[in-house]
């Protein structure tokens, strides 16, 4: 048996971790300003929108999004799978409504997350809110 003493620490008869624990991390998917958020999802800007959606080859999932939405934070690992498992057919773009404010209000966002299908440049589906992998799955499959 290992002594605990090592890796925990204990405090007023509780034992906490004093290492870290390996949790999926919400802030590696909270990244601002052209910073990819993994390496398939691609974070845009109002002055990058057009070259990043509008002219993409393949259709894209705009995803707008802000730090502080919970929702938001919550989608974010389903972006990144959705991103690896539609590679080659489908691009995920996420857009920070807190730093990117034209984009948002040119295509009517009211709330976070919002999610836009673009097909040759024009939107063709929208949803509000936050989904489960699979209710993405079909979102996406009866878009494109």
């Amino acid at each position: 048996m290992r002594p605990i003493a090592k890796n925990y620490l204990p405090a007023a008869g509780l034992i906490f971790c004093a290492r870290p624990l390996i949790f999926a991390d919400i802030s590696t998917h909270t990244l601002s300003k052209g910073k990819p958020m993994s390496d398939l999802v691609l974070h845009t800007t109002d002055a990058d929108f057009e070259k990043d959606v509008l002219q993409a080859a393949e259709p894209v999932l705009l995803d707008f999004w802000a730090p502080w939405c919970g929702p938001c934070k919550m989608i974010a690992p389903i972006l990144d799978d959705i991103a690896a498992e539609y590679q080659g057919k489908l691009k995920v773009v996420k857009m920070n409504i807190d730093d990117n404010e034209q984009t948002p209000a040119q295509f009517g966002v009211r709330g976070i997350p919002t999610l836009m299908v673009f097909k040759d440049g024009q939107r063709v589906a929208t949803k509000v809110g936050a989904l489960s992998k699979s209710q993405l799955a079909d979102f996406l499959n009866a878009s494109l």
